[in-house]
């Protein structure tokens, strides 16, 4: 029993069909219209396969296909297909039609599982619209309540309540969906890597030991707006040469003060005018701080937080910072990392151990149950991006290697 390449390859092109920027990457915002008609789509094959399909107070799609005992708690499987910006085709989206693949499979060969399985589109998982990361799986799992939808927001400033109240969703019944441990036995997410190591060691299958912890910080540099042609050099209060003095020495913690694995990003910058002849006024700026080990996520905010006071002094300036998000990282379950790479050495496929610098929704559920990741290869490394690229046959390893997990777990007691 394996699961169908060209099904997977016609799914994972359909979906990408469903794009606000067509010829220049797929964008794919939570509560769009191309939300909208994707997720129609995934609902109308749901229900060929005779699954029962709910959709939460956020917009979580959960299909699920009935097991022989239906009072033992689900096996889900699952990922996201909301994108950022000019983003690629199979970020999260693999993961997704991995799930309906393998649910495809077992319902077309007839077999017959003891626990249920439920496929899970997570909602607003990249935080494109909401501000925030995982939005979904966060109200999923409690950790996300009504005030947090009241106050995450659009970059136009329209609140994720109100968008997902206007996707024709019931954002007040949140605290009724919240996932409780007893309701799941196992969650299973294939994901492409996102990096290069695959790649790199010529190999099709990751088995995920652990992700990333997070946390994203907003700077915020105000000084003096000028006429940039008037005002000597040694009287600006300039908050863009003080933000790019501080931008440099992010990189340089990250590389050379953290752990060996702490990587720091600066992804976002807002400038107040933002005009050619005006020095600015006010610099924003996010710090994205990623780690497996906790500690160097606070080695690198410590020493930022440090560079960021003696910047302030040297330019006179007001400089100051906030959290404005995070997640710890994960280790994840040995049994279910146990499953995977017992399929993936019974059908003979190469495959490795090893982590994932990105964080996913599989990670907000290791806290109420078992948890693990499939990854396969992204083409050179690449993701966010137009370019993002997996081949469909890698792709259809780790569909066959997620059915055969799925029965394992399912057998586990």
């Amino acid at each position: 029993m394996e699961t169908n390449l060209q099904r997977i390859r016609t799914a994972i092109e359909d979906i990408s069909r469903f794009n606000s920027t067509p010829g220049n990457g797929c964008t794919r915002f939570s509560y769009s219209k191309e939300d909208r008609m994707a997720k129609d789509y995934i609902i109308e094959k749901c229900l060929k396969l005779g699954l029962s399909v709910k959709v939460d107070a956020v917009g979580n799609i959960r299909a699920r296909l009935e097991g022989t005992n239906p009072s033992l708690p689900v096996i889900m499987v699952g990922s996201h297909i909301d994108t950022v910006r000019h983003g690629g085709n199979f970020d999260g989206v693999v993961g997704v039609v991995g799930a309906m693949e393998a649910v495809s499979t077992l319902v077309e060969n007839d077999v017959k599982l003891e626990h249920p399985v439920e496929i899970i589109v997570f909602a607003e998982e990249e935080g494109s619209n909401c501000g925030s990361t995982m939005v979904g799986s966060k109200a999923l799992t409690g950790k996300y309540d009504i005030y947090d939808l009241h106050s995450l927001k659009s970059p136009s400033g329209v609140s994720c309540y109100e968008l997902a109240k206007g996707f024709g969703l019931n954002p007040d019944q949140i605290g009724k969906h919240v996932l409780s441990p007893d309701e799941i036995k196992a969650m299973v997410e294939l994901h492409i890597e996102q990096s290069v190591v695959l790649e790199r060691e010529g190999l099709p299958i990751g088995i995920v030991e652990a992700i990333a912890g997070m946390k994203t910080i907003r700077i915020v540099a105000e000084g003096v707006p000028n006429h940039a042609g008037a005002t000597p050099m040694g009287m600006r209060q300039d908050p863009m040469a003080a933000s790019a003095q501080l931008i440099s020495a992010v990189e340089f913690i990250a590389r050379h003060k953290a752990l060996p694995d702490t990587v720091a990003t600066v992804g976002r910058i807002f400038c107040e005018p933002n005009v050619p002849n005006v020095i600015p006024g006010r610099v924003e700026f996010t710090v994205d701080i990623r780690d497996v080990e906790p500690q160097g996520i606070e080695t690198a905010r410590e020493l930022i937080e440090r560079e960021l006071e003696a910047v302030s002094k040297a330019y006179g300036l007001r400089i100051w910072s906030e959290s404005i998000g995070e997640s710890e990282s994960i280790r994840l379950s040995k049994a279910v990392s146990g499953a995977i790479e017992e399929s993936a050495r019974e059908l003979e496929i190469p495959h490795m151990r090893m982590n994932s610098g990105a964080v996913h929704d599989a990670a907000m559920l290791a806290g109420i149950t078992e948890v693990g990741m499939i990854f396969v290869p992204s083409r050179n490394g690449r993701s966010h991006v137009p370019e993002e690229h997996t081949d469909y046959e890698h792709i259809k390893l780790g569909c066959d290697i997620l059915l055969r997990t799925i029965m394992k777990i399912s057998e586990m007691k």
